[in-house]
């Protein structure tokens, strides 16, 4: 058998009218806020989708994001450039040079795989939004214009307390350390070299180390006595005059 409904709740007639009037009621007595667009901003949430931005120095052209949009609206062209060797006996290396990066936003539906699958970090959602044009050709922006777009991207959020620094964090740290310590090993052998060529423009000595004149204290400027010859041992100037003697050492 099947089972009875449960009771239904008699309404009484008009209830829906009478909130419907009530909602109108309590909006009646609110104050009307306008939004005074485009002399004041609107005040967008962090994680807005407006537009997308390129920092290009972090593009390889890998192409992952242009194969991966499901609307084709990517555009890239690049070229191959060869690198010299870094160190002597090394061997040369190509590597793809950006000449063209585009999106058509009049065929971009804002999905975002572009920006989640770059695995270099070069493409970042900017809340930027005038962008209206009046001809959709227009639309399609170049990477000149979305490096414009790139300075309008918001900073992440701060890290958890305790979470484990990221790391390009952490390679970018190293890599900067690294930088200072050769630099400060340049700057220590560039003063090196500078003393070094200080004192073989000094005069040199002359031969033998004879000393022409008495010596002179530094301090008064009087003479403490002959001047000796650092070679022989012999004094070269006015011997020292001799003590008088003493009347009783006579009388001894």
């Amino acid at each position: 058998m099947a089972e009875p409904l449960p009771p239904t709740r008699s309404r009484i007639p008009g209830s829906g009218l009478a909130k419907g009037l009530a909602v109108t009621l309590r909006t009646m007595t609110k104050k009307t806020v306008t939004a005074q667009y485009p002399d004041v901003q609107p005040e967008l949430p962090p994680r807005s989708r407006g537009v997308i931005g390129l920092f290009e120095e972090n593009c390889t052209v890998c192409m992952l994001c242009a194969r991966e949009c499901p609307d084709w609206c990517i555009y890239i062209d690049s070229h191959k450039e060869t690198v010299p060797p870094t160190a002597p006996g090394g061997r040369e290396r190509s590597r793809n040079v950006l000449d063209r990066f585009a999106i058509d936003f009049s065929l971009c539906m804002y999905c975002g795989i572009c920006i989640e699958v770059c695995p270099f970090d070069a493409l970042f959602w900017s809340p930027e939004f005038e962008y209206a044009e009046t001809d959709i050709h227009e639309l399609t922006h170049e990477r000149d214009k979305l490096r414009e777009w790139m300075w309008t991207v918001p900073a992440p959020p701060a890290l958890d307390p305790g979470a484990e620094e990221p790391k390009e964090l952490a390679a970018a740290r190293k890599t900067a350390d690294k930088l200072a310590a050769e630099a400060a090993t340049a700057a220590e052998a560039a003063e090196l070299a500078a003393r070094t060529a200080e004192q073989a423009a000094q005069p040199e000595p002359p031969a033998g180390g004879t000393t022409t004149g008495p010596a002179t204290d530094e301090t008064t400027g009087t003479t403490t006595g002959p001047a000796t010859d650092a070679t022989t041992g012999t004094t070269s100037g006015t011997p020292e005059p001799s003590k008088p003697s003493d009347p009783q050492d006579g009388a001894s």
